[in-house]
């Protein structure tokens, strides 16, 4: 499978991009950037040098992606999520050696306009709503929003919000939409497999 890369927008040399993935208008990857295959680089999307996106990861439009992102498998970026680099920005100082890792874990999505405080992580499968403000890590399976984003709940690998029950000392909660069943314990949980048909 070739890339398609539309024609108003720019892939600096030396940018990895794999098989299958679309990059749209006006876009603008620079050198050392790694994009994964089967991705999907909505318009008006800059990543820069030393950005690792994973497979099958939608970018919609109007995201800038700085160095110190990394992005794994499965993510969705809505339109307008901002994610910074710099924890505390001055024009007039120079911070390029400070640059922070922001990591986004497989299967995440992060809502429109929500904003990542950089050097944080956003866990496997997390939910982040739109316009949420992130100033912290986020769990495998956590639903999140607010301003500042707080853990609200927690959510199904297929997106559908999770119930926790006790049962026998555990807490424990099956997806009514895919039979995925999850354990928690504390702020963890995590996947236990699917409900017996």
């Amino acid at each position: 499978m070739d890339i398609f890369v539309h024609e108003s927008s720019f892939v600096d040399d030396g940018a990895q991009i794999g098989a299958g993935t679309k990059i749209w208008h006006f876009s603008h990857v620079m050198s050392n950037a790694n994009i994964g295959e089967r991705c999907n680089i909505g318009q008006n999307v800059f990543v820069a040098s030393d950005v690792t996106i994973g497979n099958n990861v939608k970018i919609q439009n109007n995201v800038s992606l700085y160095t110190g992102v990394i992005v794994e498998d499965d993510v969705f970026l809505g339109p307008s999520v901002v994610l910074t680099n710099v924890v505390n920005p001055r024009s007039h100082v120079s911070r390029k050696g400070e640059y922070k890792t922001t990591l986004i874990k497989q299967g995440a999505s992060v809502g429109a306009n929500a904003t990542i405080v950089c050097g944080v992580v956003l866990g496997r499968y997390c939910f982040i709503g739109a316009g949420t403000v992130v100033t912290r890590s986020v769990p495998d399976f956590g639903l999140v929003y607010g301003n500042p984003g707080r853990l609200q709940g927690w959510i199904c690998q297929c997106g559908v919000q999770l119930e926790f029950e006790t049962h026998n000392g555990h807490e424990q909660a099956g997806c009514a939409a895919c039979n995925e069943r999850y354990l928690k314990k504390g702020e963890v949980v995590e996947s236990i497999g699917k409900v017996a048909k």
